[in-house]
């Protein structure tokens, strides 16, 4: 008989056909299949029996969308700083392959995009056009209060990025400052004094670097020129265009303290290309510790921060927050990474 009635039924067996197979509402069917203690234990064994012998599959899509759930977290990156930005970048991609299998691991799908309006409207747009029930952002850009406002209007998200005063949001990230102080405290110990920073700190990440660079000039008693301040963007050749510039310009300098490994890579080109030897000449170091700073030549010194684990806790914030919670994640510890640039 189920057999049968199953064969009435056009195209593929749907829950509704199932029900009245089985002569129950489509909920106890979906309880049943479920496992829900709700229904009695000699229903869920019938209707598991029966779905079985006609071949029914549960659309995991469909069953998602009637729970309220699409299993889709929305990967946003904000460009707003540089609309000519690609995602390409070392550091993103590491970061965006970290976080890839950690929403996989968990059961969830990323959608990934990047955002260049200005209008802080974007952040609202994103979550409704798309089904994704929230939002994971890759830095700040200079987008913090339009990431507060959405927050504070109870949109569900998560930062990578700085911790800043007021903040609503919960946002996950290295301690920035100490990364900037250990890199300039490790330039300063094999003697040099004349530390150039290369890093815009408009940027809340590079602000604090940058912070922690001054901090451990003024400790030293090293006066901080304003000259060996370089705002160098993440991009490699504009990174590389302006640190010829500032060379060009022939400040004095025997160290470099650069905001990303890129911009540290691109700083050694430029010194390459005028003749000047690193490290004897001038030392550099590098910010991330991406996989591409071993293998620069000579390879690269570098404060790392633990990728891994921010996109672990990315994660973990941004489902504690979709269930109620309010995540609060610690600081990542940053350390430095000594090879041959200084």
């Amino acid at each position: 008989m189920p057999k049968k009635a199953a064969e009435k039924a056009k195209g593929p067996l749907q829950m509704s056909d199932l029900a009245k197979i089985a002569g129950v509402s489509e909920s106890t069917v979906s309880r049943a299949l479920a496992d829900h203690p709700t229904v009695a234990q000699a229903t869920r064994v019938r209707i598991k029996a029966l779905a079985s012998e006609l071949g029914y599959r549960i659309n995991p899509i469909a069953r998602s969308l009637r729970a309220g759930r699409s299993g889709v977290i929305a990967v946003v990156v904000p460009l707003q700083h540089d609309r000519s930005g690609h995602l390409t970048d070392p550091f993103m991609m590491t970061m965006l392959t970290y976080l890839a299998d950690e929403l996989t691991s968990r059961g969830y799908s990323m959608l990934l995009s990047k955002a260049v309006q200005e209008s802080g409207t974007w952040l609202d747009a994103t979550l409704a056009q798309s089904i994704a029930e929230g939002l994971v952002i890759i830095g700040q850009s200079h987008e913090h209060e339009a990431i507060n406002a959405a927050a504070e209007r109870g949109a569900p998200l998560v930062a990578w990025g700085a911790q800043m005063p007021g903040q609503a949001y919960p946002c996950v990230g290295s301690d920035n400052h100490a990364g900037g102080l250990i890199a300039t405290r490790h330039l300063i110990r094999q003697g040099r004094r004349r530390i150039a920073f290369l890093g815009d700190e408009r940027l809340p990440e590079v602000a604090h670097r940058y912070a922690g660079y001054r901090e451990a000039l003024a400790t030293a008693g090293i006066d901080d020129d304003p000259r060996r301040h370089l705002r160098a963007p993440f991009d490699a050749d504009e990174a590389y265009r302006a640190f010829r510039g500032l060379l060009a310009q022939d400040v004095p300098l025997d160290g470099v303290v650069a905001a990303s490994d890129v911009i540290a890579i691109s700083a050694i080109r430029a010194l390459n290309d005028r003749g000047v030897r690193v490290p004897q000449d001038v030392s550099v170091v590098g910010y991330d510790d991406v996989p591409l700073a071993q293998y620069t030549h000579p390879a690269l010194t570098t404060v790392r921060q633990d990728l891994k684990r921010g996109a672990e806790l990315l994660t973990l914030s941004l489902i504690e927050r979709l269930n109620g919670g309010d995540p609060r994640p610690a600081p990542i510890e940053p350390s430095l990474v000594i090879r041959e640039s200084a």
